[in-house]
């Protein structure tokens, strides 16, 4: 199984075999991805947030415990509750709502880059996931969404544990430690998730608390730490494109031609999983109901039928606006363009930063199936 799909390479449709003897059908080729995520009928959502490694008797207790429950909600929703559940939630990510907040998203990355520049000049190293992109994200959407008063650290551990304990290879050990913190910050969100105004109180108009409180556990989830993982992964391959960098400071190059390039090029959600709910084919490969598919976003992102050049990074080529970075669909992202934003905000106020730097630890992420999730990114002055 990919548990590291950004370093692979892959075509097509294949077979492949997880750590765990179950047999997925891989899907790399563009188009095939694309229809797949198109059609939810044939190809439903329900494994979405399955445990890769299954989860044992002894952690499910310690989830229990704490009144642990994810019923379909967004990603991995096919019910008949899916379009209400993404509508409030689409509406309180509104483009225009978002777009509000870029003034004051600039005015905090401003400052926080004048303090990295600083401490550069001074010969300090700074590391720009801990100081500049890993709490941003959460800060935005606090700002449009009422989540719980809770200290910026508890949250990231939360969802770093969410993110390993559904889709990691992990021990039985490892397993026991993730539930105890997903399970405890869980009941935090069950007891917001009683009171809370805004999209919150919408969505238990809909008259079941466990949809809500899941709905809070995506968003917090996959509503700001994949977008804290993606602007790391973004810097780092900026450091890498000086003639990028020397476009963005000449203003000959479009921010958000760089931002979509690195979507298709380092997206942080590098597969997505769908189940075949009737016998049918992907391409001229049968699959049997009930098979696990793997959607290889970032190998999509690269097929050559889309871009010319489709290992080089060309902000504005054809074919770059094309990726998979936000899946496609009924389940599509409802925070692209949060995401969006909050990247370009960052990416044009950083670049000057990047220039004329040595990279001193690249940003390392652990075995996973779906995600990347950076330890650290930590940069000196050449």
């Amino acid at each position: 199984m990919l548990f590291r799909p950004w370093e692979e390479s892959g075509t097509g449709v294949s077979a492949q075999v997880d750590h765990t003897g179950h047999t997925h059908v891989v899907v790399a080729e563009h188009a095939l991805v694309k229809a797949v995520l198109a059609d939810p009928v044939t190809f439903a959502p329900d494994n979405a947030l399955d445990a890769v490694t299954p989860i044992p008797v002894a952690a499910l207790r310690v989830l229990a415990r704490h009144g642990f429950r994810l019923p379909p909600t967004l990603a991995n929703n096919g019910t008949p509750s899916h379009p209400g559940i993404r509508r409030i939630t689409a509406q309180a990510l509104h483009p225009v709502r978002v777009a509000a907040q870029r003034d004051w998203l600039t005015g905090v990355v401003r400052r926080r880059i004048g303090v990295l520049a600083a401490r550069l000049r001074a010969g300090e190293p700074v590391d720009l996931y801990a100081d500049l992109t890993a709490d941003l994200p959460l800060l935005v959407l606090a700002r449009l969404v009422d989540l719980p008063d809770t200290d910026m650290a508890v949250v990231k551990e939360f969802s770093r544990a969410a993110l390993e304990l559904f889709w990691a290879p992990v021990s039985r050990e490892r397993q026991l430690d993730l539930a105890g913190v997903v399970g405890a910050y869980h009941e935090v969100l069950r007891k917001h998730a009683a009171t809370a105004g805004g999209m919150i109180a919408e969505l238990r108009e809909l008259g079941d608390p466990d949809l809500v409180v899941g709905a809070l556990f995506f968003l917090l989830v996959a509503g700001q730490e994949t977008t804290s993982q993606f602007l790391t992964l973004l810097l780092h391959r900026l450091t890498r494109e000086p003639a990028i960098l020397a476009g963005l400071a000449r203003g000959s190059i479009d921010v958000d031609d760089v931002v979509e390039e690195g979507l298709r090029l380092v997206p942080p959600i590098t597969t997505w999983r769908r189940v075949a709910a009737a016998d049918t084919t992907i391409g001229d490969v049968p699959v049997a109901r009930g098979t696990s598919i793997v959607l290889w976003l970032s190998e999509a992102g690269r097929d050559p039928a889309v871009t010319d050049h489709p290992h080089a990074f060309e902000p504005g080529q054809r074919g770059s606006r094309r990726h998979l970075a936000f899946g496609a669909g009924a389940h599509r992202c409802v925070g692209a363009q949060l995401s969006r934003m909050e990247s370009a905000v960052v990416v044009a106020e950083a670049a000057a930063l990047l220039r004329n730097v040595t990279v001193l630890h690249e940003p390392w992420c652990p075995d996973n199936l779906s995600f990347r999730m950076p330890d650290a990114f930590v940069i000196a002055k050449r």
